[in-house]
């Protein structure tokens, strides 16, 4: 066998030796085109692909105003409005800018909130969340700080406690103002959905309809579980953040000051809260040698395999995120990774629309529970993050 294959390769190299420049340039290419063809079709293989969304993810629960849970209602979806307004437009040829396309807004602020087995924590995460949002942007509070600045706000004439700041003017565009939390349980088999609901109930009926839970028949991953959140956000600005309340809500605030100031002509922007400048506290050092090993190797693997506004992000993955909502029809509906790399997907995605971006240090520590196996999920993140860069890269994604 092995004289034979090196008889073959004798024949190969003296036909080789004397064939002229182009036969060989020719021949070097087909191979280079042959092993991409065969490294797409690989990709293809792997590279992972959301499953369909089932007709009851579509749906939201919420505790009605005698305390009892509702029957499961039609979540909306801003983009089936912005899909319809953007054919209407190309048919009538104005193809320059969609973004204005998007629907309204309802509500100032949506949190979204991945859950997967959450029961013992996203009570306290919900009550921090809940009385800084009433706070800041509730329907009563007559005083809304964006930007570091006061503005004053009123109720809509009905005094509906979602609508709109009146101006004196019905042609004039108007604010929204309010808040809502979406609770994304991703396939809980605890009692998540019902921690959340008896939360919900709590609050009594100045908060009726404000917290909508939706339950996942089957995990779909904490990106799986944040895109389908984010699908169904009506609020001017959309947030998510972990269920283990390792942020500190408060920081909140930092994001908008950071992402106003960022936002381009159309409004769109992304302000990504960051734990970089914790790296050398005492609570990472305190961390294992092989997680603090494995963080920094993440770290170089995301500076050579990211485009250079992505790799420029110090931290990818913290579960902080704020959105504009003229944003987000250039990032959720080419969403593909529903792992825990789905955030430099997201950051991918927002860099190639040229959506600014604002990495903004927050309050963070950590909190017991977490589901994170740090070698295997490490690895894994590796492994998506390859596989993610590579299926956008070969076209395997794409935006269409």
């Amino acid at each position: 066998m092995a004289s034979a294959f090196a008889e073959i390769v004798g024949i190969t190299t003296d036909a080789f030796r004397g064939a002229p420049l182009y036969l060989l340039t020719g021949y070097a290419l087909l191979v280079l085109y042959i092993l991409l063809q065969v490294f797409y079709v690989l990709i293809y293989l792997v590279a992972p692909t959301p499953r369909e969304i089932l007709r009851s993810e579509t749906t939201y629960k919420h505790i009605e105003d005698n305390g009892s849970v509702s029957y499961a209602k039609p979540l909306p979806y801003w983009k089936s409005t912005f899909d319809q307004r953007e054919k209407s437009l190309r048919e009538k040829g104005n193809v320059s800018n969609f973004s204005s396309s998007i629907e309204d807004a309802d509500v100032f602020i949506s949190l979204v909130v991945p859950a997967f087995n959450e029961e013992n924590r996203i009570g306290i995460m919900l009550r921090e969340a809940v009385d800084y949002l009433q706070k800041e942007y509730g329907r009563d509070t007559l005083e809304t700080k964006v930007n570091g600045r006061v503005r004053r706000r009123q109720k809509d004439a009905n005094g509906s406690p979602n609508g709109h700041a009146g101006s004196g003017n019905d042609d004039a565009k108007r604010e929204p103002t309010g808040w809502e939390v979406l609770i994304i349980s991703d396939g809980s088999k605890d009692k998540t959905v019902d921690t959340a609901l008896e939360f919900a109930r709590s609050l009594g009926t100045e908060s009726t309809g404000l917290i909508r839970v939706v339950s996942l028949v089957e995990n779909r991953g904490k990106g799986g579980a944040v895109t389908h959140g984010m699908r169904h956000v009506r609020g001017n600005y959309a947030l998510f953040a972990d269920a283990d309340g390792a942020s500190r809500f408060e920081d909140l605030g930092k994001l908008f000051r950071e992402i106003k100031k960022i936002e381009d002509k159309d409004g769109r922007g992304v302000a990504v809260g960051s734990r970089a400048h914790l790296v050398g506290s005492e609570e990472v050092v305190k961390r294992s040698f092989l997680r603090n090993l494995l963080m920094h190797s993440f770290h170089l693997l995301l500076w050579i395999l990211t485009p250079r506004a992505t790799a420029a992000i110090r931290d990818t993955q913290c579960g902080f995120k704020l959105i504009s909502r003229p944003a987000l029809p250039y990032i959720i509906p080419y969403m593909h990774s529903e792992s825990w790399i789905f955030d430099v997907e997201m950051l991918m995605l927002a860099e190639a629309a040229a959506i600014p971006v604002a990495e903004v240090p927050i309050t963070w520590h950590e909190v017991q529970g977490s589901k994170l196996n740090v070698l295997w999920d490490s690895l894994g993140m590796a492994w998506g993050l390859f596989i993610l860069r590579a299926a956008w890269a070969t076209g395997v994604y794409r935006r269409t």
